[in-house]
């Protein structure tokens, strides 16, 4: 167990808050521990058919690149997360979907971020328009699940919740 003795600072953001504080480690040493407070968030596996799902091109400033990924967003307060999922994928890809299904939640980043994602299957789909977060998704892409293994397989898809996502149903053998 780590013991807190003193926050350091503190960054707020419209988004998150991170936080530097003063550890005990459980051997006495002293040392720092910079932690990120995020909001729970979504993201969206969207199933075309069977063997095909939607995914988001978008640049992320982070890693000077855009990707391809699937949607995701973090949730608003006081919704729920199926609430949350319809919303982003209605944002980012202009579809609603018939059956959201609960595929797992998990820390992505827990060495430093308390964010918990809640990952959803969206099955029956229905085009309602086009996308409305155009200001962060550039275009969508509609991919077997084939071909979504192998670009993972040969490291043309880093994002680590659409591995985790096409992975775990790869596992299970939910396409």
């Amino acid at each position: 167990m780590e013991e807190r003795l003193m926050r350091l600072g503190t960054l707020c953001t419209h988004s998150f808050k991170a936080h530097l504080d003063r550890v005990r480690l459980k051997t006495s040493k002293l040392t720092e521990r910079l932690w990120i407070d995020y909001p729970e968030a979504v993201a969206i596996v969207p199933m075309i058919s069977e063997n095909e799902i939607i995914l988001v091109k978008q640049w992320r400033y982070a890693v000077g690149r855009e990707t391809l990924e699937i949607p995701a967003g973090k949730m608003d307060y006081g919704e729920s997360p199926r609430d949350a999922a319809s919303r982003e994928l209605l944002e980012e890809t202009g579809f609603g979907a018939g059956e959201f299904n609960l595929l797992m939640r998990y820390y992505p980043a827990y060495g430093y971020s308390n964010e918990v994602i809640n990952l959803f299957v969206a099955k029956d789909l229905v085009k309602k328009g086009d996308l409305t977060a155009v200001h962060e998704i550039n275009k969508t892409e509609t991919l077997t699940m084939e071909s979504l293994f192998a670009m993972i397989s040969a490291g043309k898809i880093m994002d680590a919740k659409t591995i985790i996502a096409i992975s775990s149903l790869k596992s299970r053998e939910l396409f």
